[in-house]
């Protein structure tokens, strides 16, 4: 009988190891993909999508192509144990080997908060309508995402004002100066304003990506006044469905504690990849692919009836990609001899214009669709 491995969760890290395990066909694994999702969210071109409606076909994957043997089960996860998972619809799937790589919640724009791609798009295009009659757009968070966002938008309004509040009192920090430096001075030419050291005292009255104008206090004692503001801050895991076996395996921010092999705490046939894990390093989707490749081997070790030999070490260095819109943005990756830091161009060229979209229409069965 074949070795059967459950991935909970069809996102970045789950769809890349199920993909992985499938394509060694000598060691016969069955792989069932588990996701609620009709489609897989490209969460790193949404942002795109929002400003660039036409755009939005490169943000949702279909899961028909991904597997030629294995199955994909759209449900969602109830409970998952070491031998498997049970279904919210009552289904009961077991498992030889069980993966969780559920990923996080993030607020929309960037995620979005239903299992249908149809109606995702829908507000895609509706969010896309409220921005484009706003003036002042105003950004609550200066990470990664918030940074994209401006970046997005000014490449499509070039008049719009946009702000960035954020409490912490630098652009990323913890990477390094060369970067930080080179972001600040994009930021100045892209004529985004950013605020640090600041947060709102109350949020605005409308929801996020609603128009209309309002103004709010800011903690520096002065105010804002804008039309329109995006939440881009305050993500969380997806971990509620996990059985008491392995719970206790849980950080005190919810997050799985797992060994040098991506194993969970205290098994020997459980693994988790992906935002859920306590590994101490940023949640990205390029990790979580990283993440995926180190599973598939060991489990194939395992399959084969060795033990996991393939070991998965954080980088001390932080990497990052971060286009600010198609022909901005900055990016760092580790090398020898400390961060290696990217031009703007390179950003561009490697990330920027595309996204990635074309290896995942590669990963998805769909290039040439």
């Amino acid at each position: 009988m074949n070795a059967i491995v459950t991935v909970i969760g069809g996102g970045y890290g789950g769809s890349t190891l199920a993909k992985a395990l499938e394509a060694d066909t000598e060691a016969g694994v069955e792989v069932v993909l588990v996701d609620p999702k009709d489609a897989f969210v490209h969460a790193a071109g949404s942002l795109r999508a929002l400003v660039r409606p036409d755009w939005a076909d490169h943000v949702f994957f279909p899961y028909d192509r991904l597997l030629s043997r294995g199955r994909v089960i759209r449900d969602r996860a109830a409970s998952v144990d070491a031998r498997g998972v049970t279904l919210a619809s009552g289904e009961r799937v077991d498992a030889d080997y069980v993966v969780v790589a559920t990923g996080s919640a993030y607020p929309y724009p960037a995620k979005f908060d239903t299992d249908s791609s149809a109606e995702a798009l829908d507000r895609l295009r509706a969010t896309h309508e409220e921005l484009a009659r706003a003036d002042h757009v105003l950004v609550s968070g200066a990470g990664p995402v918030g940074l994209e966002l401006a970046g997005e938008i000014r490449s499509v309004w070039p008049d719009k004002r946009i702000t960035l509040v954020d409490p912490r009192e630098g652009l990323l920090p913890g990477f390094a100066p060369e970067l930080r430096d080179d972001l600040a001075r994009q930021l100045d030419e892209l004529k985004v304003e950013v605020r640090l050291g600041v947060t709102l005292t109350e949020e605005p009255p409308a929801g996020p990506g609603r128009a209309g104008t309002f103004t709010v206090g800011t903690s520096d004692g002065g105010a804002l006044t804008a039309d329109i503001w995006f939440r881009a801050h305050g993500g969380a895991v997806h971990q509620g469905f996990l059985s008491p076996a392995l719970t206790g395996a849980l950080t005190a921010r919810g997050r799985l504690r797992v060994d040098g092999h991506l194993r969970v705490e205290g098994q020997e046939r459980v693994y988790a990849i992906g935002d859920v894990t306590a590994l101490d390093e940023a949640k990205m989707a390029g990790y979580a692919m990283q993440h995926a490749e180190v599973v598939a081997a060991n489990i194939l070790a395992q399959v084969r009836g060795g033990e996991p030999a393939t070991t998965y070490t954080p980088s001390p260095i932080p990497s990052v990609l971060l286009p600010l819109g198609p022909l901005g943005g900055v990016g760092q990756f580790p090398s020898p001899d400390g961060p290696l830091v990217l031009p703007a161009a390179t950003v561009s060229a490697y990330k920027g214009q595309d996204l990635f979209t074309g290896r995942f229409a590669e990963l998805f069965g769909t290039a040439g669709a």
